[in-house]
């Protein structure tokens, strides 16, 4: 049981920072310096390192929140696709250790559609991150699915990742304590709270009527929605909701992954509410710096090795055609 199966690992939400695009973040996304902005740009020893002494494989690279969800329209297509460019050369550089997701211009959906089937078929990326609102909107909305009929006509994944949440709601929810407690409106609890509306607006929005295929990917063992499902699935069958199955949606057409959330007790409410087959290794890399911890808690998490195979790559594999 105390150990690790006979498998690679590959882990699916690894990080790392474009520098043309860092110079259009700006606010506490901006960095400030130190090692984990060294690792964010770094390809090599420092990588691979990590990568080595965890005994990962492969990390399927991904842009840093916000990514290119901040970025004016009329610069947001031409530069997002260079920064596609550039994280494609990085992983052909060294293929058998890095695979990639697309950053999109969401700004402009079709050209986020076009470009995630160029990256797709042009540079063989395994689907796209999204992080956080684009101007102020989730994106559920209609006019963002293109993307979303794209994903599913290509068969790649789309990923969900946090942003900052919407400066009202900072305001409103978090300020009185996020100069004690800066990170409550970020990890600890802000980014939960905002990608976890997202994943629930867009079961509630349809999108899943019209493309019962989409395949979406949420990090940190599904942002709560596992220990919740029950419970959201229950009030809206209630009299006076329009019919839905907010569980049947979520257990086929979500995938979530272990990112910065090494708990047991998580990690089984979620495979009882999903099944194993729709849980995926990640880091998060190197917002947590050190992948060690990730690798040694699945050699003990109380599951069989069969299970922990697919979690650690065999449903990348699967998912993600790899």
């Amino acid at each position: 049981m105390f150990s690790k199966p006979n498998c690679p690992v590959i882990a699916i939400e690894e990080h790392y920072w474009d520098a043309e695009l860092c110079k259009h973040f700006s606010g506490p996304e901006g960095g400030k310096g130190g090692l984990t902005e060294q690792q964010l740009f770094d390809f090599g020893a420092l990588r691979l390192k990590d990568m080595d002494d965890a005994g990962i494989d492969i990390s399927v690279l991904s842009h840093g929140a916000p990514s290119a969800q901040k970025l004016p329209l009329d610069i947001a297509a031409e530069l997002t696709s260079r920064v596609n460019d550039r994280l494609a050369a990085i992983c052909a550089a060294n293929p058998k250790r890095f695979a990639a997701f697309a950053a999109l211009p969401t700004i402009d959906p079709q050209a986020a559609a076009d470009e995630l089937e160029r990256t797709v078929t042009q540079h063989g990326f395994k689907g796209a991150m999204l992080h956080g609102m684009t101007n102020g909107e989730f994106l559920d909305h209609p006019k963002y699915w293109p993307i979303y009929a794209r994903a599913e006509k290509l068969d790649v994944p789309i990923y969900f990742h946090p942003s900052l949440p919407h400066p009202k709601v900072t305001e409103v929810y978090y300020q009185d304590y996020a100069k004690d407690f800066p990170l409550v409106v970020r990890p600890g609890w802000g980014y939960t709270v905002e990608t976890a509306t997202q994943a629930i607006r867009l079961v509630l929005s349809g999108v899943f009527d019209k493309h019962p295929n989409l395949k979406v990917i949420l990090g940190h063992l599904g942002e709560t929605l596992p220990f919740l499902v029950w419970r959201i699935d229950a009030a809206l069958k209630r009299p006076g909701q329009k019919a839905m199955s907010f569980r049947d949606i979520f257990c086929k057409n979500f995938y979530v992954t272990t990112s910065g959330f090494f708990s047991n007790p998580a990690l089984l409410c979620t495979v009882m509410e999903m099944g194993v087959d729709h849980i995926l290794f990640a880091v998060d890399w190197p917002f947590v710096p050190d992948s060690k911890p990730g690798t040694d808690w699945m050699k003990g998490v109380p599951l069989s090795d069969e299970d922990k195979a697919k979690i650690l790559s065999g449903n990348a594999q699967r998912l993600l055609r790899m």
